[in-house]
């Protein structure tokens, strides 16, 4: 089959996004997609300095198969995320958590020659993912990384409907992992540093909000079974050990550099449970998009044209912390 060039928007050495390309042989199980829509995470930040196509967040129409192809046909919607590729064989994938496979393909560390800031991308077909006809193409994108994110550190971890659980922080993340526990049934708290955001968080269906600038205590009534925290750093752990109930759940969401710090006798004293979490096995991501369909939950974006200026001003706008709450690049036309 004939191959490609497209155009890819990648990082360079001084944080700049410069406009490069790439080609692609179509292999028998690969899909090409015209790029659609892309979502911006704040791990794109992490490597705008790096010589590599940006934005795991993709969203397009298939526009070519391969010969082996059978899942998907021209014309259907498909969306992708962080995990690229898996063996399929070892223990991890047989038991349906490729996420953690030893050879796994992801962002930032293989395909470094495209991602969803392009014209097109080439995938195969076993880690796309069809788009349901309940979601836009707009709102799909997130869903391919924060949306799955949060689906996962609920869903995977034992998060059962008569729990009681904490998010802190309203942004990116948190605002959909308020949407998702609270459709799942739980009793949603929710914590941010000010008050600013309590009308909002209470609509997305939290029942209390607090907000924790300056605050020695919280003073919360029931603890929380579970806390899922969704800060770009981590939060004052001496605030919240307190209201969280004897072995409950920390899922800490943060991605940042260094070691991970935690009073120690507040830990073990309570039996508490620090959860690693990433983004899902093919599995569960399939699962929170057709949770995310038929419950409505969608992602509050910021729409801007999947261009070199597009891209430069929403990373510019990241940065400065003034996208609500995830920002969505839209190809032209589309």
């Amino acid at each position: 089959m004939t191959g490609i060039d497209f155009t890819v928007y990648k990082g360079s050495p001084n944080g700049k996004i410069v406009k490069g390309s790439t080609h692609k042989d179509l292999k028998p199980d690969e899909v090409l997609l015209r790029i659609t829509h892309a979502g911006l995470c704040g791990t794109d930040l992490h490597y705008k300095d790096q010589d590599m196509g940006l934005s795991h967040e993709g969203v397009g129409v298939v526009e070519k198969i391969g010969s082996e192809v059978t899942f998907f046909k021209v014309g259907d919607r498909a969306g992708w995320g962080y995990l690229h590729n898996a063996c399929l064989h070892c223990d991890q994938c047989l038991s349906g958590n490729e996420i953690f496979c030893p050879k796994r393909a992801m962002y930032g560390e293989a395909d470094l020659d495209q991602g969803a800031f392009a014209t097109h991308a080439v995938w195969r077909e076993a880690f796309l993912f069809h788009i349901p006809d309940a979601i836009s193409s707009a709102d799909a994108a997130p869903l391919m990384c924060a949306g799955a994110t949060v689906f996962n550190a609920l869903a995977l971890h034992g998060v059962r409907p008569v729990d009681r659980v904490g998010v802190v922080g309203i942004g990116g993340l948190g605002h959909l992992g308020i949407q998702f526990a609270a459709k799942m049934g739980c009793d949603v708290v929710v914590f941010s540093s000010t008050n600013s955001k309590r009308d909002e968080a209470m609509t997305l269906g939290a029942k209390e909000f607090y907000a924790t600038k300056g605050a020695k205590e919280l003073d919360i009534g029931r603890p929380v079974n579970y806390l899922m925290v969704t800060t770009s750093a981590s939060p004052d752990w001496n605030l919240y050990l307190p209201i969280i109930a004897p072995m409950g759940t920390i899922v800490p969401l943060t991605v940042t550099e260094g070691d991970f710090s935690i009073p120690h006798m507040g830990l073990v004293g309570k039996g508490l449970r620090v959860q690693g979490s990433i983004c899902p096995s093919r599995g569960l991501h399939v699962e929170m998009l057709r949770f995310a369909a038929l419950h409505a939950i969608k992602p509050v974006i910021q729409k801007f044209p999947l261009t070199l200026e597009g891209i430069q001003e929403a990373i510019d706008k990241l940065e400065k912390g003034q996208i609500r709450y995830r920002g969505v690049l839209v190809a032209p036309g589309a």
